[in-house]
């Protein structure tokens, strides 16, 4: 089956914008093209599009997805480098998701605290509650925000 770029685009959730954009950066070498020129989209290029997708998702530059491509273009000589690149970007993206887990421990303690101190109509509440009468989750966060406390008591 053959897509128009508009149909490209809505399947891989991006705008025929860009599309023509990564196609005008040699993003999209696999891409056929009808005799007008218009851009002709096969079933096999979705594959592509959804891993350059899921790359910039990560964080990745477009130049390095279009080295990406251009390895992939040069066939089997290039499988080391593909693979050392998607073992790199998987590590940046386990450190993202760790640093990401730890702010949204933050985001948990400050909305259990501020819970807390709305029920009790004061924030002195957190004066006399022990360790145990925080949610074991999030138990943790204390130590780390015991500065975020000084402030948010003046």
């Amino acid at each position: 089956m053959k897509y128009t770029i508009s149909d490209a685009a809505k399947i891989i959730g991006v705008t025929a914008h860009t599309l023509r954009y990564y196609d005008k950066e040699g993003m999209l070498p696999f891409i056929d093209k009808s005799e007008s020129g218009a851009r002709i989209f096969k079933e096999s290029d979705f594959e592509w599009l959804y891993i350059i997708e899921c790359l910039k998702k990560t964080g990745m530059s477009l130049k390095e997805i279009k080295i990406f491509v251009d390895w992939g273009m040069a066939g089997d000589e290039t499988i080391d480098q593909r693979y050392a690149m998607f073992h790199g970007q998987r590590e940046k993206v386990e450190a993202q998701i760790a640093d990401l887990n730890e702010a949204l421990d933050v985001l948990k303690y400050k909305c259990w605290y501020y819970e807390t101190a709305k029920a009790a109509g004061t924030l002195a509440v957190h004066d006399t509650i022990q360790p145990k009468d925080i949610p074991e989750e999030i138990r943790h966060v204390k130590e780390k925000t015991k500065v975020i406390h000084m402030l948010d008591t003046r």
